[in-house]
């Protein structure tokens, strides 16, 4: 197993960006992607918010009440449930915290 990530480049609302990943990681994070990407569209499209910092402060409070209301007994394949795989999410949001605190600079 190779533990040297290798980049991915990936589009979120029209905006690219090269994102740190594993190779093991990466239909996860695709996955990660299509679901942000298609949340902030929603939340863009229902609020007609261009503004993509809040479309996506809008997208992640919806993203973690919906994963927060689940019970916390219930099953099912898109319930998270392994430590395992909340402690790979929360690397996956620091390696995006990592590559995005530049580009917001240049946003300014």
């Amino acid at each position: 197993m190779n533990a040297e990530p290798n980049f991915l480049d990936v589009k979120i609302m029209g905006r690219e960006y090269r994102v740190a990943c594993l190779p093991e990681e990466r239909d996860a994070l695709l996955a990660a992607v299509d679901l942000v990407d298609n949340k902030m569209r929603e939340i863009a499209q229902r609020t007609k918010s261009t503004i993509a910092e809040r479309v996506a402060v809008m997208a992640a409070l919806n993203i973690a009440h919906e994963r927060l209301a689940v019970p916390a007994g219930a099953a099912s394949d898109e319930t998270v449930a392994s430590t395992e795989t909340k402690r790979r999410i929360e690397d996956m949001g620091a390696r995006l915290d990592a590559v995005l605190a530049p580009q917001q600079q240049l946003d300014l």
